[in-house]
C-alpha cells in the first residue's frame, strides 16, 4: 500500500520506520507487479460517469529526450476510478460490465479522444452527452473583447439558447470567434440548459470528479523525476487506482 502513495525509494524507507523492516525498492517494485489489481464492479445503478486523460512520462534511453504519453482516467461518479494505457477496449469493458442507468450522464471537455470513448459506453439512446460547463466557459473567454458581450452569450449559453449565443457574433468575425462558433457547432448536441440541469439537480453539469481523480493518480506517477518503462505503466496505474478505490487489502 506505502509503494502506491510514494515512490518506491521511499516506500522502502517508510516500511522500514514502520515496521522494522527494510525491503529495497527494487522489491517493492517486484511486489506490485506481481498483484493482480482488478478494477471493482458497482453493485448499485451508475448514473453519471466523467471521463479525461493524463500524461505519463516514458523512460527513454540516456540523452535522449523524455516521452510524454497519453492515458485515460474514468469516474464513475459516487463510486470508483479506472485509469488505462493506451487500452481503450479494457476501458469499455469495465464500464460497460457496470449496472448502467437508463439515462447515463456523460460528462467530458471539448477533446476528440474523450469523446470518441464515450461513444463506445452505453448505446447513443441511453447516453446524456455533456459537455464540461467550465470548459465551455473557457473557450468563450478565449474570445476576448467586450467583457458586456462576453457575459451575454454566456448566458445564453446557460440557459441553452445556442442559437441566441451564435447570433451574438454576427457583426464580429476573428479567428478567436469562428474557434468558438466552430466549437459550438460540432458540441451543440451537448450544449443543454445548464441552468435547468442545476436547478432541478437532474445531473451533474462540469467533469470535475474525473480532473480531481487525475491529479490524484498524477501524485504518483508524476512524482519528480519519475520515468516508467512502458510495459509497466499499466500496472502503476491499476496499483494507484486500487489505493484511490480503497481495494487494497494491506
Amino acid at each position: 500500500m506505502v509503494s502506491a502513495n510514494v515512490s518506491y525509494q521511499n516506500a522502502a524507507k517508510d516500511v522500514e520506520v514502520l515496521t522494522g523492516i527494510y525491503i529495497d525498492h527494487s522489491t517493492q517494485q517486484r511486489l506490485v507487479h506481481r498483484q493482480e489489481f482488478v478494477l471493482p464492479t458497482t453493485e448499485q445503478t451508475v448514473e453519471e460517469l466523467s471521463v479525461d486523460g493524463g500524461k505519463v512520462r516514458l523512460r527513454t534511453p540516456q540523452g535522449q529526450e523524455c516521452l510524454w504519453r497519453d492515458y485515460k482516467g474514468v469516474r464513475l461518479h459516487g463510486y470508483c476510478t479506472g485509469a488505462f494505457f493506451q487500452d481503450n477496449v479494457t476501458l469499455l469493458n469495465w464500464v460497460n460490465q457496470q449496472i448502467l442507468a437508463p439515462v447515463l450522464t456523460c460528462l467530458g471537455d471539448g477533446h476528440d479522444g474523450i469523446w470518441n470513448i464515450i461513444n463506445g459506453i452505453a448505446t447513443p439512446q441511453q447516453r446524456r452527452e455533456v459537455l464540461d460547463w467550465f470548459h465551455l466557459v473557457e473557450n468563450l473567454y478565449k474570445v476576448g473583447g467586450s467583457y458586456q458581450r462576453l457575459a451575454i452569450v454566456k448566458t445564453h449559453l446557460w440557459r441553452g439558447h445556442i442559437d441566441a449565443a451564435i447570433e451574438a457574433f454576427a457583426d464580429w468575425s476573428t479567428p478567436q470567434v469562428e474557434n468558438l462558433l466552430n466549437y459550438l457547432t460540432k458540441h451543440r448536441h451537448r450544449l443543454h440548459n445548464y441552468q435547468y440541469l442545476q436547478q432541478q439537480q437532474v445531473c451533474s453539469i462540469g467533469s470535475g470528479a474525473v480532473e480531481s481523480a487525475v491529479k490524484q493518480i498524477d501524485r504518483r506517477v508524476k512524482i519528480s523525476g519519475a520515468q516508467w518503462k512502458m510495459e509497466n505503466v499499466s500496472q502503476v496505474l491499476a496499483h494507484r487506482c486500487a489505493y484511490l478505490n480503497g481495494t487494497l487489502a494491506s
